[in-house]
């Protein structure tokens, strides 16, 4: 379950109300199921996945890409396994928890473990999405935001490009001022 906590402390966890927030960003937020068959599940289970095996797991969620390719014109996916036994994790992720934007959509499908967006606002407030297995989450073009690991730093994600030129960060120089992992505002 998606959880939104807002710059001044109030949080939401319904998908309704998180929807009404995210909106003026234009971010959209859905819940994909994922598949629950046992073979499916183990891979899922996995901290590690070979090549192969991504492209089974990718394979069995096709039906969303398929969609996703006729509706908005995707023509790529990949599928990004992320746990604690990579090395340099945290240095690898430091490209993203920086306030950033694309000039392409940001598209994730989360299958397993969780992550957090992080949104600057049109009136310059901020906001982090907390998103877990089963939500799906499209990102405009041009949206300023950053990503970081929660402290499981464990994520399963199905990646969606129309092309994967477009999703180079751009740098803003806007600091982060809250921070849902400590549940709290950052000072300075």
């Amino acid at each position: 379950m998606a959880i939104l906590q807002l710059e001044d402390g109030i949080t939401y966890t319904q998908i309704e109300d998180i929807s009404r927030q995210l909106e003026p960003l234009n971010v959209r937020l859905n819940h994909w199921p994922v598949r629950e068959d046992s073979e499916f599940q183990a891979l899922l289970n996995q901290p590690a996945l070979n090549d192969a095996e991504k492209e089974q797991v990718l394979q069995g969620l096709d039906h969303y890409f398929e969609q996703l390719k006729q509706t908005d014109g995707y023509q790529s996916r990949d599928l990004i396994a992320l746990h604690p036994d990579i090395p340099n994790l945290d240095s690898l992720m430091t490209k993203f928890e920086s306030c950033h934007t694309h000039a392409d959509d940001e598209v994730r499908y989360i299958i397993e473990g969780e992550g957090v967006f992080g949104f600057v606002c049109p009136d310059g407030s901020q906001m982090e999405l907390t998103i877990q297995p089963e939500e799906y989450i499209n990102v405009p073009a041009g949206t300023e935001h950053w990503f970081h690991l929660t402290d499981k730093k464990r994520i399963k994600a199905v990646r969606y490009f129309i092309t994967t030129a477009g999703w180079v960060p751009e740098y803003t120089e806007t600091k982060i001022r809250i921070d849902s992992q400590k549940n709290s505002l950052l000072i300075g």
